[in-house]
């Protein structure tokens, strides 16, 4: 069993890069065996696997389609066993989104909550100034605080800022059913790791960074990435999303229109036994552990109220798989736009170019359809995962997903 080793404390005026603590550890076998593991371990993504989904995607199909906009992600895994609190076992970590690199430059931003029981730090100054200054980062529910102070350190060895203080936007979805979330094991240094690695190329999704403790549906779930290109008049704009996703029951799960959740209604939840068993764990029957953080990036001129407007789209992504927002679900969502660089930075009259809002509906679109397939893409790259006490959630079986989506037509021709 591999341990995460705990990286020493940066200094102020240190900016090594920190490499990514993805450490594998041993996951428990699910009670069916799957017909497509070597699938798994290629990644594949649910358009693979025959979903069908509206819309075209962006080359890599992710967040990091639209030009400028970053992701990396830390992942804190190890420990087995009986949970002991501050030693483990662990498993959680960090996602890092950077709008515009690292070049510092703020981006009109708005913000939207469906569900407030969750927490979204700095939301107030970008519903105030409409700019989002900084990266946005997710991790879990009790690790928001140390998150945020280590963005305040990058931010200021990094020199950026509008004002001599930082607000930073740090997201949260709870993992403790799987990981020793009161043994604060994410520190400083995987913030710091998520930030320095993070790159233009095609995040890695399911049990990773923040998403690695997550359950979405009752399968095991996490991190999801999906793009859009929307062509408006004579031009194409990119639109991105990534999700976090830890909400919603099994039996309300849809995927592309077909009654997953119904036709897979075993391989729930187990929750260890002090004997050494397992019994089955009913985490959704009233929503308490449910959430759900999307960022929504687009190089697509928009305004803040724009933005909002996006935000406000998100929902209905959701919604297409099963998700009802219940009252102990966090569900809240941020967008971004990379067009009009510097505006921030004027301090005169300034002049930015916006569409119409009456040619933003292609962007609803898009909004949506990313949304729902960034979710899916989650849910199909989620492996069984064992956590603390032994709790164990499974991944969803492609095999048995493709033949529910076969008995609703709704499977697309694959090999």
């Amino acid at each position: 069993m591999k341990m995460a080793r705990r990286l020493p404390r940066r200094g102020a005026a240190g900016a090594a890069l920190f490499g990514l603590l993805a450490l594998a550890t041993p996951m428990a076998a699910a009670p069916q065996e799957d017909s497509a593991p070597r699938a798994r371990e290629l990644g594949v993504r649910a358009r693979e696997l025959g979903v069908p989904f509206p819309g075209t995607p962006g080359p890599l199909n992710a967040i990091t389609d639209v030009p400028g906009v970053l992701v990396g992600h830390t992942t804190i895994v190890f420990g087995e066993g009986p949970l002991v609190r501050g030693d483990g076992p662990a498993r959680t970590g960090v996602t890092a989104v950077l709008p515009r690199g690292r070049s510092g430059d703020p981006v009109y931003a708005g913000w939207y909550a469906l569900n407030g029981n969750g927490e979204m730090t700095g939301t107030t100054w970008v519903e105030e100034s409409g700019f989002l200054e900084g990266p946005v980062m997710i991790t879990n529910t009790h690790s928001v605080g140390v998150v945020r102070d280590a963005v305040v350190d990058w931010l200021v060895n990094q020199g950026f800022g509008q004002q001599p203080w930082a607000l930073p936007v740090v997201a949260e979805t709870y993992d403790g059913f799987l990981n020793d979330i009161n043994g604060f094991h994410v520190r400083p240094e995987h913030a710091f790791s998520a930030l320095e690695s993070a790159s233009d190329g095609r995040p890695a999704e399911g049990a990773v960074g923040g998403g690695t403790g997550m359950i979405c549906h009752s399968f095991k779930c996490g991190s999801g990435t999906s793009s859009r290109a929307v062509s408006i008049g004579d031009t194409t704009y990119t639109l991105g999303v990534i999700v976090q996703a830890n909400y919603g029951g099994r039996p309300d799960l849809m995927i592309a229109g077909a009654p997953v959740g119904r036709e897979i209604e075993d391989l729930l939840p187990q929750r260890g036994t002090a004997g050494g068993g397992l019994e089955e764990a009913t985490l959704d029957e009233d929503g308490r552990l449910g959430s759900i953080i999307v960022v929504v990036a687009t190089d697509a001129p928009l305004l803040p109220h724009q933005l909002k407007r996006l935000a406000r789209r998100v929902p209905l992504g959701i919604a297409r798989m099963g998700g009802m927002a219940s009252n102990g679900s966090g569900d809240i969502f941020i967008a971004f736009s990379t067009a009009n660089p510097g505006v921030a930075s004027s301090r005169g009259t300034i002049t930015v170019e916006s569409l119409a809002n009456e040619r933003m509906t292609p962007l609803f679109h898009a909004t949506a359809y990313a949304v729902e397939e960034a979710i899916t893409n989650a849910l199909v790259a989620g492996r069984t995962t064992t956590g603390v006490d032994g709790n164990t959630v499974y991944g969803l079986p492609h095999d048995r997903l493709r033949e529910a989506l076969r008995k609703y037509g709704r499977l697309e021709g694959t090999p």
